[in-house]
């Protein structure tokens, strides 16, 4: 996903002259080839998120499309003030691009996990989140939104490889894009985390269960009258996301059972406690966090059994 970014910004920038990358000593392998075309428009600011912030909110104010480039968990947690006070207080278009959010640094500890950055970016009002879940929908999500008028927080995966063929790289701001058979089970997903989602409806259709699987890629704008719309035709409602249970997808979509007065249960998979302790690759990590496939599977035929 990290070249699909890298990808789409060269071809924006090639035709839009505004737009301009920083990185904070990150993206090795990813963001030379922009560095080598666009070199007055490309600046490393060295491991300083916060400075890199500033000179985004600068450049944003002379009329830059600025994309400030780091870790998800380095990106979002130690310039919060910054951009909470910067970009988002004066709607200025600064982009924020978090890499590898949840378990994809697994094997680099607590540090480097983003497992609560899409909450401290959804709060923020006036502040895009999009959250692609493939290479294809982050082509999509970064043309179809680079130019809007206010900040954006993109939440973009590392792994290049990854493909959901069902989601067909489709891409719409503030909707849903449903990508499997609707059933009695809806898995709400968002972000790379969703290929799980996508595997574990299909153990539980094995199961003799019908579940459908819905991508959940912009958190903000909400695409509450979607989620409405989803909600109202199933009897359990499970989210699936690579981040803390509370505040992010989960957090979002029990806001709208609660806020419509719907009857619609809901289960929300994500990471419950801190990972402290160990480390690992991010299939072991989401294993251990109850965000494989068939973990996810087994707890919601937990929850259906009679």
């Amino acid at each position: 996903m990290r070249q699909a970014f890298a990808q789409a910004l060269m071809e924006l920038a090639a035709a839009d002259p505004r737009v301009v990358l920083l990185t904070a000593d990150l993206g090795f392998g990813v963001l030379e080839k922009f560095a080598a075309a666009y070199p007055d428009r490309f600046f490393n600011v060295g491991v300083a998120e916060a400075n890199m912030i500033g000179l985004a909110t600068g450049l944003a104010e002379a009329g830059c499309i600025p994309f400030a480039y780091s870790i998800a968990t380095f990106a979002t947690l130690r310039p919060y003030d910054q951009f909470r006070n910067g970009p988002v207080a004066h709607q200025l278009p600064v982009r924020l691009v978090g890499i590898g959010g949840g378990f994809e640094y697994g094997h680099n500890g607590l540090t480097h996990l983003g497992l609560e950055d899409l909450a401290l970016m959804r709060v923020q009002p006036g502040l895009a989140t999009i959250v692609p879940a493939d290479p294809a929908q982050t082509g999509a999500a970064l043309k179809a939104t680079y130019n809007l008028p206010g900040p954006i927080y993109y939440r973009i995966g590392k792994n290049d490889a990854l493909h959901l063929p069902e989601l067909e790289g489709r891409f719409r701001l503030g909707r849903v894009e449903v990508v499997g058979e609707a059933g009695e089970v809806l898995l709400l997903a968002t972000g790379a985390i969703a290929v799980e989602a996508m595997a574990a409806a299909k153990l539980l259709r094995q199961a003799g269960i019908r579940a459908g699987v819905a991508v959940v890629s912009s958190l903000r704008p909400e695409p509450t009258a979607d989620l409405q719309e989803l909600l109202a035709c199933c009897t359990l409602a499970v989210t699936v996301e690579a981040h803390y249970v509370s505040g992010g997808l989960g957090s979002l979509v029990a806001e709208v059972i609660a806020d419509s007065g719907m009857a619609c249960r809901l289960l929300r998979c994500g990471v419950q406690a801190m990972p402290v302790g160990a480390s690992g690759s991010e299939a072991y990590m989401n294993h251990l966090h109850g965000l494989s496939s068939a973990a996810i599977a087994e707890r919601i035929l937990a929850a259906i059994a009679p």
